[in-house]
């Protein structure tokens, strides 16, 4: 089994992918550590603001790792906001039958009346170095695109509107 799990930044990607694997025992890839090591060992001049950029440029090795983790009937969760939404595209029908796909939206509505909550939990799982740039503005406009680029490529995607409360079964 290949789980995906996708969303905005501080929806809590990180803390899921952190639960199942301690609950199933899949081991997990960062994105976010991937694109690190690529950028730290100068393999790209891409930065970690090149949002667009890095989806084209590390979905590709993503898919095809996704794919030999299949191959070897292999479990993998994969967890980043780095996966394109229309991401089935890139594979038959015999691959897709062993993914599972999380997109994870919080609601304005829970943004506005959880927002000290988002922002203390941010470093539970990661250390967040730099996270100045996060206000409620931006958490809220970035879950907004995030929710219109699900619904635009009808994706399933966890809304998390009154309580913060994600509940996956993998079996």
């Amino acid at each position: 089994m290949i789980v995906l799990i996708t969303g905005a930044s501080h929806a809590g990607k990180t803390m899921l992918a952190q639960k199942l694997l301690e609950k199933y025992k899949y081991p997990y890839l960062s994105i976010d550590h991937l694109k690190m090591g690529l950028i730290r060992s100068g393999y790209t001049n891409l930065t970690p603001e090149d949002d667009k950029e890095l989806v084209d440029y590390l979905w590709p090795v993503i898919r095809e790792m996704v794919k030999t983790a299949i191959e070897n009937k292999q479990n993998l969760i994969v967890e980043g906001c780095y996966i394109p939404f229309d991401w089935t595209r890139d594979f038959e029908k015999e691959y897709l039958e062993h993914i599972k796909y999380y997109c994870l939206v919080m609601s304005e509505n829970y943004i506005k009346n959880h927002f000290d909550n988002i922002k203390n939990y941010a470093g539970i799982i990661e250390n967040r170095l730099a996270d100045d740039g996060c206000t409620m503005e931006s958490v809220i406009e970035e879950n907004a695109q995030f929710l219109e680029l699900a619904q635009k490529y009808n994706v399933y995607y966890i809304l998390i509107d009154e309580k913060y409360e994600i509940n996956i079964d993998l079996q």
